[in-house]
C-alpha cells in the first residue's frame, strides 16, 4: 500500500481494518485526482490478496470483483493528526472498544477528500 502511495506522491500515514472495510490516512498533494489513488490501491490490494489467500477470498468476492465499486473520503484538515491516527488505531481491536467508538471521538471529518493534512 505504500508503494501504491509513494507512486502518487503521496504518504500512507496510517493503515487499519475491520471484518468488511479498511481505514486508510493519506498525505497528499492537491494535484492528486482522489478517484484515481483510491482505485489503484483496491487494485493492487485485491490482486495480492487473491494471490495470498485464494482459498478464503473466492467466498468472499462480488460478482467478480473484490471491493466494493464505492468508499469514503473525509477531509481531517480541522482535527490534529495524532487524534486522526488514534481514531484509525483504535478501529483494529474490537475486543477494547465498548459500544461505538472506544470512547474515542470521531474526528471532524468532512465529506469530500482524504487527508490533506497541515505539516
Amino acid at each position: 500500500m505504500r508503494k501504491v502511495c509513494e507512486g502518487f506522491d503521496a504518504e500512507l500515514k496510517e493503515f487499519n481494518c475491520d471484518a468488511d472495510h479498511v481505514h486508510l490516512l493519506v498525505h497528499y498533494p492537491p494535484k492528486v485526482a482522489l478517484a484515481s489513488l483510491v482505485n489503484s490501491l483496491k487494485g493492487v490490494s485485491s490482486r495480492i490478496l487473491r494471490r495470498d489467500f485464494t482459498d478464503r477470498v473466492i467466498h468472499a468476492t462480488m460478482d467478480g470483483r473484490f471491493w466494493s465499486p464505492s468508499y469514503f473520503a473525509g477531509s481531517c484538515g480541522g482535527a490534529p493528526l495524532s487524534v486522526v491516527k488514534e481514531y484509525i488505531a483504535q478501529q483494529k481491536r474490537p475486543d477494547r472498544r465498548p459500544a461505538g467508538n472506544g470512547g474515542i471521538r470521531s474526528p471532524d471529518l468532512k465529506a469530500g477528500a482524504l487527508s490533506q493534512d497541515q505539516r
